[in-house]
């Protein structure tokens, strides 16, 4: 058949199944955006605000269902704009497919409207290079088949993240005579296994373990590992702690969960992966903030922890830690490996150490009794999030992103089904939390979606309440307001000492605090809006946001009296303080010298 580009990107996108085509168009891509007329019963364009909340809605959307949406772009600023979410995708390792406009090919290197060519010609996309896993720049419309079959094979296999196109205006428009490729012909099937020796190993050394412990990943989630993770922490009766992103991989209510460990983790995380003899971590890559700056003896003892690593990309194995046995595979087949071997293997009862998990666990919640307890007018986030929880469907999806709300949901907010847990992990990218909620709501229409972001971070894509008022897409956000970037306050605080405050809090010039009013505002965009201050408000107000059926905002003011302003610190992450601050630093350095940067 004879197509235009912009004719085989439609089309293509419809072979492979995807729902909404999401950006914003510009004169560098109205050949691309005309070739979907007709066609809007097989794909919806869907109109963002920026570029930037595209890629982060395509990147809820993918995290709710695991499914990939494509964005577009038109050429230069459009493109740029993409950076942010493309590179929040390329550290969590999500897929997503962004097509930019770019320059007429016979306009090459003459500096046209929008075009970067002071080094090279056309060079716009070069910007994307490092932050996905590949960029095509097509110069002839009868590549595009080809490419596109490509991007979608390189973006959903091995360690899945973005890719990206440069499609030049005249592309778009010019036809071929060509035949799109079947995605079922061009994508491989299966998944990766594990070395049948090195399982066996792994499996002998977790069936001798006295206190094994289960690090769970994103990769749990990637695979749809969940089955697998729970016979397999079963038959060994071991803790589960997790990552950023493998919360919720495994329920927060069953004995055998431990929560998390890290800087950002909790007390029984740490206690529990610390005391472990032998470590099974399946689909993480051991970042700082899991580890605790890699300070020994703080989140792990590796060695003497005996390391058991599986990963599909076998660049992590090792990279951080040295592993007595590394699993290059999928974590569905590892872990179903690792099953089969296991239930031919003598695996003694631990009832001691289940026991001792249990109570761990509860000790946990006792010692966070005071926050999530507290009666305190503003609100604590702790109590904020205990009522919310309370109110929310065991399946409803949160979204967050980086700060105070990311920390505490992280300690304290419990999560009991897969992909219901969203937040922007290893790149910590604020902005995120609205627009990822419209992608996880498109994605599951029928469930709870909830946005929990901080004012600062809603403040950064407030501009998406139109496209969720548009669209009618009824997200609900509860947006935490303690007028400041409240989170690094209080690590000045914890890191610096008390009298190191600056730059955090919004002052005006007489130095009152300044908040917008997020109640009104959201009314503006057409959203349902409420305002509260008192704990007992929270549930009676998410109840009439998720009853308007229309897009939400309950802007709840919460408390910035330290330490009722954020959650506790009860790992080690590597903050440096400055030589002026004689005591501390020194206090500092000695607490460095204890990382294993091996």
């Amino acid at each position: 058949m004879r197509l235009t580009g912009g004719q085989m990107v439609a089309e293509y996108l419809i072979k492979e199944g995807v729902p909404y085509f999401v950006g914003i168009p510009g004169h560098g891509c109205l050949g691309l955006v005309d070739a979907f007329l007709g066609r809007e019963e097989h794909i919806c364009i869907l109109q963002v605000r920026s570029e930037q909340c595209a890629v982060h809605l395509a990147d809820g959307y993918y995290r709710a269902c695991g499914r990939p949406l494509a964005c577009f772009t038109s050429i230069g600023p459009g493109a740029m704009n993409t950076v942010i979410g493309l590179a929040t995708c390329f550290v969590d390792s999500v897929p997503v497919l962004v097509i930019n406009g770019d320059t007429h090919t016979y306009m090459f290197g003459k500096g046209v409207l929008q075009e970067i060519e002071r080094k090279r010609p056309a060079d716009n996309f070069r910007v994307l290079e490092p932050i996905t896993k590949q960029v095509w720049q097509v110069t002839e419309v009868g590549q595009l088949p080809n490419i596109l079959a490509r991007a979608f094979n390189v973006m959903m296999t091995g360690r899945r993240g973005p890719v990206a196109i440069a499609l030049p205006m005249d592309v778009q428009a010019e036809a071929a005579e060509v035949s799109l490729p079947e995605p079922a012909q061009r994508e491989p099937a299966g998944r990766v296994q594990p070395d049948p020796e090195a399982v066996q190993q792994a499996a002998h050394l977790l069936a001798q373990a006295q206190r094994p412990v289960i690090l769970a990943g994103g990769g749990i989630n990637h695979a749809e590992a969940w089955a697998e993770l729970r016979t397999v922490a079963e038959l060994l009766e071991a803790a589960v702690i997790t990552t950023l992103h493998g919360k919720g991989c495994f329920p927060e209510d069953h004995p055998l969960s431990g929560w998390l460990g890290g800087s950002k983790g909790t007390h029984v995380g740490n206690a529990l992966a610390k005391s472990a003899d032998v470590l099974l971590a399946v689909g993480c890559r051991f970042a700082d903030l899991n580890t605790s700056s890699y300070r020994h003896g703080v989140t792990f003892n590796i060695p003497p922890t005996k390391l058991i690593h599986a990963d599909l990309d076998p660049e992590e194995i090792g990279k951080n830690y040295p592993v007595e046995v590394g699993l290059v595979g999928d974590a569905k087949s590892v872990l179903e490996q690792l099953a089969v071997a296991l239930r031919e293997m003598d695996v003694p009862s631990k009832p001691e150490y289940r026991a001792e998990i249990t109570r761990r666990r509860e000790d946990w919640f006792r010692f966070l009794a005071k926050y999530r307890e507290s009666d305190r007018v503003p609100v604590t986030i702790s109590r904020a999030l205990k009522e919310t929880r309370e109110f929310l469907d065991r399946d409803a999806i949160l979204c967050y992103a980086a700060g105070n709300p990311q920390a505490q949901i992280l300690q304290e907010f419990p999560f009991y089904e897969p992909r219901t847990n969203l937040t922007s992990g290893g790149f910590s990218t604020m902005g995120w939390t609205l627009p990822a909620a419209l992608g996880a709501k498109l994605a599951c229409p029928d469930r709870q979606v909830l946005g929990v972001p901080g004012d600062g971070d809603l403040l950064m894509s407030i501009h998406e309440l139109a496209t969720a008022v548009q669209y009618n897409i009824p997200v609900v956000m509860l947006c935490l307001n303690n007028s400041s970037w409240q989170s690094i306050n209080d690590l000045q605080v914890a890191v610096y000492g008390p009298d190191r405050r600056i730059a955090c809090d919004f002052l005006q010039p007489d130095g009152t605090l300044y908040s917008p009013d997020f109640k009104a505002i959201a009314e503006g965009f057409g959203c349902y809006a409420e305002k509260v201050s008192r704990a007992e408000e929270i549930k009676p107000a998410l109840q009439r946001a998720f009853a308007s059926g229309r897009p939400a905002v309950i802007e709840v003011l919460v408390n910035k009296e330290f330490p009722y302003s954020g959650g506790e610190a009860v790992g080690w992450w590597d903050v440096p303080v400055p030589e002026y601050l004689t005591v501390l630093r020194q206090e500092y350095e000695q607490a460095q010298a204890e990382e294993r940067l091996i």
